[in-house]
């Protein structure tokens, strides 16, 4: 199998990930993915794809993700695994979809409108 690369997005953190065989290793800019997402729950959500699809500890997989926020990340990197199992074997893709896994959160931050104070939120009205 020769390496296969995808890309994830969430918000504005980005994860472009470069997959091939080996022994379950994820490295997350360089280091270890626990030591880079300490908190459980994150973990947890990069390991939900390849747990529904039983590829864990099988695959190596090496990420480089910038922008955002920590849960943007992971997220990203989630959206990035997923699309990474669909192109090892297409028959992942209903269990993963079925999980919601193959969908990108389209939500983003709504900008600033000139003359508000933020992108709802208007400045004070004074009527007298």
């Amino acid at each position: 199998m020769e390496t296969i690369n995808t890309i994830g997005r969430r918000k504005t953190a980005i994860a472009r990930i470069y997959v091939k065989e080996g022994n379950g290793l994820i490295t997350v800019n360089g280091r270890d993915y626990k030591e880079y997402f300490p908190i459980s729950t994150h973990q947890y959500i990069i390991n939900q794809p390849l747990e529904i699809s039983e590829m864990r500890g099988k695959l190596d997989i090496a990420t480089n993700i910038e922008g955002g926020g920590i849960s943007g990340q992971a997220e990203a990197l989630r959206l990035a695994i997923s699309r990474a199992l669909c192109e090892i074997n297409p028959e992942f893709r209903t269990p993963l979809k079925a999980k919601g896994l193959m969908r990108r959160d389209p939500r983003m931050v709504e900008r600033k409108k000139p003359g508000q104070r933020k992108a709802r939120k208007k400045f004070q009205f004074s009527k007298r």
